[in-house]
């Protein structure tokens, strides 16, 4: 099982997601391959990658993650509870530090979504926190220098003990990460 999880006010039809999407289904159209729209509430969100996880698992299938921004934070909190291998996309370490400046009405452009964030949220997402990665061979964090969302060094303080791949200049987006798709995949032994 492929899990690939989007970030904040993002979707399945995001750039990144779009083209891992296509690339599993060239390269490996045999994965059990998901890619959902979560919700905007982080715990419904959270309980719907928990539901596709555990169901893999029952089912005996290796477990393998994607995640970008909040949904590396997200596949992080997986990894460390369930097992398997992960690849985080420029991801967020402390994302309830930074929910102050993102209270109150949000849009999300992708599902034409209006909603609210609510300070409950943030005690939310802390929940999910892996404040220690225990099995930093299960992780590889892929990083640009130039992210303007999130602080690159944060990541690169967390998961100092994984693989790491740091690219100066780019963008939060990760700019070139079709490029990064065949060295992902061999990461997660597909």
């Amino acid at each position: 099982m492929l899990l690939y999880i989007h970030g904040f006010n993002s979707s399945p039809q995001s750039d990144k997601a779009v083209q891992t999407a296509q690339y599993i289904n060239q390269h490996y159209p045999h994965v059990d391959f998901h890619q959902p729209q979560l919700p905007s509430s982080p715990h419904t969100a959270m309980s719907l990658l928990c539901e596709i996880t555990e169901r893999a698992k029952q089912q005996g299938q290796t477990l393998r993650f994607i995640g970008s921004s909040l949904g590396g934070y997200f596949a992080s909190y997986l990894t460390e509870t369930y097992g398997g291998k992960a690849v985080l996309v420029n991801p967020a370490v402390k994302p309830f530090e930074l929910f102050e400046e993102f209270i109150g009405p949000q849009y999300n452009p992708y599902t034409n979504e209006h909603y609210q964030v609510l300070p409950q949220h943030r005690q939310d997402v802390a929940h999910f926190d892996t404040q220690v990665i225990r099995h930093p061979d299960r992780f590889l964090v892929l990083l640009q220098t130039g992210d303007e969302v999130l602080d690159y060094r944060q990541a690169l303080h967390k998961y100092h003990s994984c693989e790491l791949h740091l690219e100066p200049n780019g963008d939060h987006s990760f700019v070139g990460y079709e490029q990064q798709l065949d060295k992902i995949c061999n990461f997660i032994q597909l």
